[in-house]
């Protein structure tokens, strides 16, 4: 669907949650509904710095179909646009990652390898400050 297409009252990710709705499984979309709805919220009262999203572990482990379109759907609402796309990367580091990004960097080989070079480096540079917390007796478990 293109943006042309989206009614002009219509954001696109209300366009995106009426496809999920029609295309998923009952009760895996409101396991969705139940993840994205507080940072839906936040994202419509300019407050997401305070909400913390998990797709993955705690009470309830997500299967990765709605741990993927949580994170579409998240996206959606925050590019406003429904050309994302979720992608694994492998990183040697840290073993498969998805991230989301849109179509054009999703099909450029030499773009993901940035992305895979990016995510190495932070992961890098986290178990850095990982040691020198642990060697100064602080948490480490940022």
């Amino acid at each position: 669907m293109s943006e042309s297409e989206i009614p002009p009252e219509g954001r696109p990710v209300d366009v995106y949650l009426d496809l999920l709705r029609v295309r998923m499984d009952t009760e895996d979309y409101r396991l969705l509904l139940r993840v994205v709805e507080p940072v839906l919220e936040a994202i419509d009262e300019h407050r997401l710095a305070g909400v913390d999203l998990a797709l993955e572990g705690g009470d309830e482990e997500l299967p990765q179909e709605v741990r993927d379109e949580a994170a579409l759907v998240i996206a959606t609402a925050v590019t406003g646009r429904l050309d994302n796309e979720v992608v694994e990367l492998e990183v040697d580091e840290t073993g498969p990652v998805r991230v989301v990004t849109d179509a054009a960097t999703a099909a450029d080989p030499s773009r993901l390898g940035e992305i895979a070079d990016f995510i190495r480096d932070r992961h890098r540079q986290n178990e850095e400050l990982r040691g020198i917390a642990e060697a100064s007796g602080l948490p480490t478990d940022f």
